[in-house]
């Protein structure tokens, strides 16, 4: 049995992926666009470029994605990134909230050499762990 993770964006679902792989050091696998699909579809021409899925490889572990209209930002579940050390997690928090909003500053916790909570400019709730 295998988790992975399924995200939907409001239309940046490319740029949210770039982004993760850029800053991230995930790895893109898949992305099909809805005027790729081979079958029909009913969507309206302005949607023909939005991604209909996508796979990404990032920290050992799958995130899939597309975009769906009106999606909204994840509110009560979180990505978690799970750091070596204090630098990464340090590195990752300098760049991953710009846009988006902090809702716990990264700090030492009695469980955690440094612990963040954020959501990034796509919509997306992440965790930030560096163990003790």
């Amino acid at each position: 049995m295998k988790l992975d993770m399924y995200v939907n964006y409001p239309g940046n679902c490319r740029q949210a992926l770039e982004f993760y792989e850029q800053h991230l050091g995930g790895k893109i696998t898949s992305m099909m666009t809805h005027k790729e699909n081979p079958g029909t579809s009913n969507v309206p021409d302005d949607w023909q470029n939005a991604v209909l899925n996508a796979t990404m490889e990032i920290g050992g572990a799958v995130l899939m994605a597309a975009d769906i209209p009106h999606a909204e930002p994840m509110r009560s579940a979180y990505l978690t990134l799970t750091l070596d050390t204090a630098e990464e997690a340090e590195k990752i928090y300098a760049i991953l909230p710009e846009g988006g909003q902090i809702f716990m500053k990264m700090e030492e916790t009695f469980f955690a050499k440094r612990f963040a909570m954020l959501r990034d400019k796509f919509g997306i709730s992440w965790m930030l762990l560096c163990y003790k």
